[in-house]
């Protein structure tokens, strides 16, 4: 059986989360692909809120098995904290959680890293959740990175030590004196030895061979890959779905269904250029009620207009097959809904462009009316009212990707197929 992909086309927390978990049922195994501790995937089931950090989406319902693939830089203190969470929330998690050798760590040093370059004055900001991600991404590249399977290794002492050394170096000669404790680190670490490492890669391909279904679940958003997002306001990973075949070991041709999720508006967390972004008493508005507030930082998201031709550029590099639309419920009590069909720069129609989007451009919007009622009682597509049916069209329209499923409210059950 093939591999079917799950992402955002977005700035990242477009409610991922939820739907991996929904579609789950449909998936013995579901594997995470990239990124590290700053997701913060969250599900709501009656009222009870998980927010999932490393662990993939799947970990609810008790019969998925659940891998963390090579593509993930991984904190053992953050991972032993949300197992323990899990766990005294009743989710039985070692037997079903799975973590590649090949997954790089994130070392104590490496926080410290990512803290320093953020300070070091306002122009350098990127808005970093200040988890270390970025340096562990570095090391990774640069090849002297530690993997998560050298734990059990002989010489693993000794070649943290080296890494931990190279890092204090290069901080005592930025000018931070900043000390560090890894002891809980070291902790966490003997937990963590009790999980799990497998060759993810073997294991993959060989539930492919036996005819299982895999769903592949990716962090943060398309806009804010390390190659094709707004650089250098970006993730230290590739998030699209090439990066599903990398981070598990997996063909592309192996790839079936891709499902893109988006907010009904859209939104995104720190710097970086944000053409539709709404400084008034809508976007506020738009703010409070869909509780835009990062679930892992509790930062506030900056809130806009939905963006199509965005969209449009994240559907095509990702390949989209079908569009998942979150949070429809939010503009419920809209008047008007406006909606960016593209940019003018320097009195020119321009496109989205990584490298230079956000300068000069002027969206151009169209004006839609809202449907003004709530979404409470919509059990399927024939409940929607008429201006949210016009809605999903002018979508599907201008993105030519049918919306499969619309969103009509935090929990599992609010969710509507189309």
């Amino acid at each position: 059986m093939p591999v079917d992909v799950i992402l955002g086309l977005q700035w990242g927390d477009e409610g991922k989360g939820k739907i991996v978990d929904l579609l789950s049922k449909d998936y013995p195994i579901i594997a995470r692909f990239q990124g590290g501790p700053n997701a913060g995937h969250t599900i709501i089931i009656k009222g009870k809120k998980f927010v999932l950090r490393q662990i993939p989406s799947g970990v609810i319902r008790g019969n998925i098995i659940n891998i963390i693939g090579n593509g993930v830089v991984l904190d053992p203190i953050v991972l032993k904290q949300e197992i323990e969470n899990l766990e005294a929330n009743g989710i039985e998690l070692k037997s079903r959680l799975l973590i590649s050798r090949k997954a790089n760590l994130i070392l104590p040093t490496h926080r410290l890293l990512d803290k320093f370059y953020e300070s070091r004055g306002e122009d350098s900001k990127i808005g970093s959740t200040l988890k270390g991600i970025g340096p562990a991404y570095q090391d990774k590249t640069g090849r002297f990175g530690i993997r998560i399977g050298e734990i059990n290794m002989s010489g693993f002492r000794k070649r943290y030590e080296a890494v931990k050394e190279l890092h204090i170096k290069l901080l005592r000669a930025l000018g931070c004196s900043e000390e560090m404790d890894d002891k809980e680190w070291f902790d966490a670490l003997e937990y963590v030895k009790q999980l799990k490492l497998i060759d993810a890669e073997y294991y993959i391909n060989n539930a492919l061979k036996e005819g299982k279904n895999i769903l592949a679940e990716g962090a943060q958003g398309t806009l804010l890959d390390v190659d094709f997002g707004t650089y250098p306001y970006v993730t230290s990973s590739n998030t699209i779905t090439a990066s599903a075949c990398i981070g598990l070991g997996i063909a592309p041709s192996q790839v079936r269904t891709v499902y893109g999720v988006f907010k009904a508006y859209i939104t995104r967390v720190g710097g970086g250029p944000f053409p539709t972004e709404l400084l008034d008493k809508i976007g506020d508005y738009i703010c409070e009620t869909g509780h835009e507030f990062g679930s892992v930082t509790g930062r506030k998201r900056r809130c806009g207009w939905l963006d199509l031709e965005a969209l449009n550029y994240a559907i095509m590099i990702n390949g989209v097959t079908k569009l998942i639309m979150m949070k429809a419920d939010v503009l419920n009590e809209l008047d008007t809904i406006s909606v960016c069909t593209g940019y003018i720069t320097n009195g020119k129609e321009s496109h989205f462009s990584g490298l230079s989007f956000g300068e000069n451009m002027e969206p151009v919007y169209k004006e839609l009316e809202g449907w003004k009622c709530s979404l409470a009682e919509v059990n399927g597509p024939d409940d929607f009212p008429q201006k949210l049916q016009e809605y999903i069209k002018f979508i599907e329209s201008h993105s030519e990707v049918k919306i499969a499923l619309v969103s009509t409210g935090p929990e599992r059950d609010e969710s509507v197929f189309v």
